[in-house]
């Protein structure tokens, strides 16, 4: 990877949409040299620039600078992510639609006309980057290698400048190995009429989370937190992982439009949840709607066991968390996600994710349902004290002469309910989190230190204090789950 980010890509890459494609009148066997036969091939300065453009996707993966895998492509374009997956025969399959491209470049200039019909250019060598270093690079890369005694090729320019630098979440999404990122909740399917257990699963599938890093460094760079009205009008060039601040219902002079209560149990186990990894976590909440007294009752939360980017792994998850509400009787009244070392404030990414969310549950059924979002902050050390932060939102919609404004990000008042016990089911849940995160590359080490005279543990331990039933009978299982949880990290 490092030799990868020193190289330089080609200057030749980003011209006209089918630039980086092979010239009419290349044969096959041009067009995939072989191992080691770049040089010998085609010589000279234009060989090297026919060489440079007969370089595919399936000579890559032949020669093994690239595995065919799902979601290890990506770009990023004017504030918004597109997710591809690789296939062995050098094709790209676009994860939202299911569309197949034959190239970098076709699939790059599909994806940035949708955000800006007037681009001409895919730039697709320079655009789409595998598990986070630009295609270009590799392609480069192989070239130092079959090809060193090659003049090399200036470094490309961004497309028209809107290549900018990558969010934060991105660049550290650049170190990881093979995981790929969750895909856009904004980009998901218009809500339709649906049953309870097909708007459990529109909930489900894409989770809609900041895309955090499971990375090799604890601190991430701080966020500056920003006042609604300072956004002004939809920017698709603002970066979308720009927190803002939330707005209390009584400032604008409105009344909350329901009731929250929330069980201490839920807040329990999305707290220990959230505690575990480095990476941003997510999971979904049940609970009941009453219609007549307008009160959202919140009674279980259930944690998604999957990494980010394992759509497979995903479904099947959901599918389970489907099932549970059903037999329990309870509907999908929400979702929660973490922000390991930030504060809990919805980013412009979850405030769009979370009114996807409330048409999607409003849509299922006649009349208003709200749909609550949670945010954890777990390790920020700007919350007074050990205890997480964890903050609810709703986003109310912009002003109608105001449409193309972001939906605002309102504080919701919620009266907590003091569970009498640990249920089996929470207890069951936070072994089963211990199981899957033990050995993970970004679970928290628990006896490092957090702060001058406490460990992550102690951390841990402190803030779930105040969620815990007063009923002390389940507290030789908590000790046996923290043991383990020591001994995983």
């Amino acid at each position: 990877m490092a030799a990868l980010a020193a190289a330089s890509p080609g200057g030749d890459e980003c011209l006209e949409e089918d630039e980086d494609e092979l010239e009419p009148g290349l044969d096959e066997a041009e067009a995939e040299p072989d191992a080691g036969s770049g040089a010998k091939a085609l010589g000279g300065t234009r060989g090297a620039v026919l060489t440079r453009r007969s370089i595919t996707l399936r000579v890559l993966l032949r020669d093994g600078l690239l595995e065919p895998a799902r979601g290890v492509l990506s770009i990023y374009y004017l504030g918004k992510k597109f997710v591809g997956d690789l296939g062995a025969d050098g094709t790209i399959t676009w994860q939202e639609t299911g569309q197949v491209f034959n190239s970098p470049s076709a699939w790059a200039t599909h994806c940035k006309r949708l955000v800006n019909p007037a681009k001409k250019s895919g730039c697709g060598w320079a655009s789409v980057r595998y598990k986070g270093q630009k295609l270009d690079q590799y392609k480069a890369a192989w070239l130092r290698k079959h090809q060193p005694n090659a003049p090399p090729a200036e470094e490309s320019l961004a497309s028209e400048g809107e290549e900018e630098e990558m969010p934060e979440e991105e660049e550290e999404e650049a170190t990881r190995e093979g995981r790929a990122p969750m895909p856009e909740p904004a980009a998901a399917k218009k809500p339709e009429e649906r049953s309870k257990k097909q708007q459990c699963k529109s909930l489900a599938e894409p989770a809609g989370t900041d895309h955090g890093p499971p990375g090799k460094r604890l601190e991430s760079k701080p966020r500056v937190p920003v006042r609604y009205c300072t956004l002004g009008t939809r920017d698709s060039a603002r970066n979308p992982q720009t927190l803002v601040e939330v707005t209390s219902f009584a400032a604008i002079n409105k009344f909350q439009p329901f009731n929250v209560a929330i069980s201490s149990n839920v807040l329990l186990l999305l707290d220990f949840h959230s505690h575990l990894t480095r990476s941003e976590v997510v999971g979904y909440l049940g609970g009941r709607w009453d219609t007549n007294t307008q009160l959202l009752t919140v009674l279980r939360a259930f944690p998604c066991r999957t990494r980010l980017g394992d759509a497979e792994a995903a479904g099947a998850v959901e599918e389970e968390i489907c099932q549970s509400l059903f037999l329990r009787g309870l509907s999908l009244v929400g979702w929660y996600h973490s922000h390991p070392f930030g504060p809990a404030l919805p980013s412009l990414h979850d405030i769009d994710a979370q009114m996807d969310y409330q048409l999607k549950l409003q849509g299922s059924g006649n009349g208003f349902q709200p749909c609550l979002a949670l945010i954890c902050g777990p390790y920020y050390h700007g919350n007074p004290g050990v205890e997480s932060k964890i903050a609810p939102f709703w986003v109310m919609p912009p002003p109608e002469q105001r449409p193309n404004d972001y939906g605002i990000p309102m504080d919701v008042e919620v009266a907590y309910i003091q569970d009498g016990f640990l249920t089996n089911d929470v207890l069951q849940e936070m072994t089963l989190l211990v199981e899957f995160y033990k050995g993970a590359p970004d679970l928290v080490k628990f006896q490092e230190l957090w702060s001058q005279d406490q460990t992550y543990l102690d951390k841990l331990k402190g803030s779930l204090a105040s969620r815990t039933p007063k009923d002390q009978s389940f507290a030789h299982i908590l000790e046996q789950i923290y043991s383990l949880l020591k001994l995983g990290s």
